[in-house]
């Protein structure tokens, strides 16, 4: 199971690579994956929104991100034609996504769904 994390920026977002995307995800807890690119301006308004996520849901739900640049073959691997898209995995599948910027709201709903599926 993914340990929560607090990195040097006090985050509860994990930043993971490819080699660790596999245990991270196969976990029983609901994992949020954004999938983002530093140069991304709509990824720079959603990063906030997950980080603020993260901590209302901690013990809940487990968060981390992939860098799509540093990480290609996970893009390919989701699809991910556009960021940020942030996908919910339930132990190593993916039960849901959302593609583009949203609201808080929109990104709780579809946690919620997942919290009570499991």
């Amino acid at each position: 199971m993914m340990e929560p994390r607090t990195s040097e920026e006090g985050t509860a977002v994990r930043k993971i690579s490819q080699s660790e995307f596999g245990e991270v995800v196969k976990s029983e807890t609901p994992v949020v994956v954004d999938f983002y690119a530093d140069w991304c301006g709509p990824c720079r308004i959603v990063s906030p929104i997950i980080e603020a996520l993260s901590k209302e849901y901690a013990g809940r739900v487990n968060f981390a991100k992939v860098d799509t640049d540093a990480n290609q073959e996970l893009a390919a691997r989701y699809d991910i034609m556009s960021i940020p898209t942030v996908i919910i995995f339930r132990n190593g599948s993916v039960a849901d996504r959302i593609v583009g910027a949203a609201p808080a709201q929109a990104y709780k709903q579809q946690i919620d769904a997942a919290v009570k599926t499991g």
